[in-house]
């Protein structure tokens, strides 16, 4: 999964600078801005990855690719309970690893001869991309496939008819299983120097087949790796880059750029953070102890889905290809802790004032739109404000310790610095107790409890008037 990379063009993104509203008062809109597709998945937020095939019964993490396929005989693959699992989790979807470096594929492919159909699975008649997508389409997750482009079977890698080749396989997986949500693009890659990546031909074949389909990589299209495998995004995190000028491979971003994106940038590609549950990304009966706490993870949540990211949670299914009872237990051991912090928003209690507003009276841009817990809704402050703040006020004293806060990215993210303040309830004075810089569609701070009657949000610098959607305390 390491030296993610690929490029490609990036369509149906509009890039406007505007600051004023349009004649019926709606706010124009501001920068690159999300597709539908993306905006959808944003929405998704959390979500399982299954790394799965050889490396699972060798104790490897990259396989040579001359493994015999015989190895890959799972004694009780059960898709469902994999499905099962992740929904019970919490989590949205599932993105497989449907052929991983070492060229196997889960599916019998006309492409290779290194499948499921050459191993002893069900005596060669297996597809665990069939099972998988069934099982997704009955509980309601959405599937995702995970492609690497580099095989290390393959006789044909490294060629100039490879990329063909490669095309061929996209093509046969995105039409023979469905709907899929994400393409994932794994960058590492072994000797290109006779042929590199085409990796406009790649993208365009996503697009043909699954036009909806958001596009994983370094530089996306449709969103981008977060520039590390420990599951965290930057405290400063735009969804916005300019991918001019880099190309796939050593020439990709800089992991700070892929961090925490670029303010202004012309393309819409947000951060998509992935981790493991286990300290690797296949299944070893060495790391069944080693399994990231509550805590931990708990801590890698903040820090992804609060920090205007996606969690891609890799589960790794063992030997029989069942996820073990302990990362089951784990899952909803977290499941149950974040439940348990989010179960009550305060804020969905208290009146709303702001310090300007849009006028005209469209309920759009009422201040109760803040807390209503309607995504179409939002606050806007009066035109060509940029620095605006509102205030949360409560009947009686409320006790808090977690801070979200979300724009209305479908105009664009626009929120550039802002800090959160609390009235002392002896002297009344404000006192400080959260600052950030991007907000973006979810961002989401920890601190000491809190106890007030009023709590006000500024915002200090914005592109554009700021457009607040979603305020939450826990």
């Amino acid at each position: 999964m390491e030296n993610k990379i690929v490029s490609g063009t990036i369509g149906f993104i509009f890039f406007v600078f505007v600051s004023s509203c349009s004649p019926d008062g709606h706010p124009e809109p501001y920068g690159a801005l999300p597709s539908g597709a993306q905006m959808e998945w944003q929405h998704m937020a959390y979500y399982m990855f299954v790394h799965f095939g050889p490396n699972t019964f060798t104790d490897m993490e990259w396989g040579s690719g001359l493994e015999d396929p015989a190895v890959f005989n799972p004694s009780e693959l059960d898709c469902l309970q994999w499905v099962a699992t992740a929904k019970a989790a919490g989590m949205k979807g599932i993105i497989i690893t449907a052929k991983h470096h070492d060229g196997f594929c889960l599916w019998p492919s006309r492409f290779s001869d290194h499948t499921v159909a050459q191993s002893t699975w069900l005596e060669g008649r297996g597809d665990v991309l069939k099972e998988l997508s069934s099982a997704c389409r009955e509980y309601g997750l959405k599937f995702g496939i995970y492609l690497s482009p580099w095989d290390r079977n393959h006789p044909g890698y490294g060629t100039a008819a490879y990329n063909r080749i490669f095309a061929s396989t996209l093509e046969e997986v995105l039409t023979s299983y469905g709907p899929v949500f994400e393409q994932w693009f794994d960058g590492a890659c072994g000797d290109l120097s006779v042929s590199p990546y085409d990796w406009d031909l790649f993208n365009r074949t996503v697009r043909e087949h699954q036009p909806q389909a958001v596009i994983f990589s370094d530089v996306g299209p449709g969103c981008r790796w977060v520039g590390n495998e420990t599951g965290y995004a930057g405290e400063t995190n735009w969804s916005t880059m300019d991918t001019s000028g880099y190309s796939p491979g050593k020439h990709a971003p800089p992991f700070g750029i892929l961090n925490s994106g670029q303010r202004g940038g012309p393309y819409w590609i947000p951060a998509e953070a992935d981790v493991s549950i286990r300290p690797g990304w296949f299944y070893s009966p060495a790391t069944d102890d080693q399994l990231k706490t509550v805590d931990q993870l708990m801590d890698i949540y903040f820090g992804s889905v609060g920090r205007n990211a996606n969690l891609l949670l890799n589960v790794p299914p063992d030997r029989r290809g069942r996820i073990p009872a302990g990362d089951s237990i784990r899952l909803m051991e977290f499941k149950e802790r974040r439940d348990s912090l989010f179960s009550v928003n305060l804020a969905g209690n208290a009146r709303v004032t702001v310090s300007n507003q849009q006028g005209g009276g469209s309920r759009k841009f009422r201040p109760a739109g803040i807390t209503d817990n309607d995504d179409r809704t939002y606050w806007k402050p009066a035109d060509d404000r940029t620095t605006a703040s509102f205030t949360l006020h409560f009947d009686r004293p409320v006790t808090f310790s977690v801070l979200s806060l979300g724009e209305y990215i479908p105009l664009g993210q626009r929120v550039a610095r802002f800090i959160a303040e609390y009235s002392d309830p002896e002297d009344g004075k404000w006192q400080l107790f959260a600052r950030g810089t991007t907000i973006g569609y979810r961002r989401m701070f920890r601190f000491r409890q809190v106890t007030s009657e009023k709590v006000r949000i500024s915002i200090l610098e914005a592109g554009a008037p700021p457009l607040i959607n979603r305020v939450e305390l826990y």
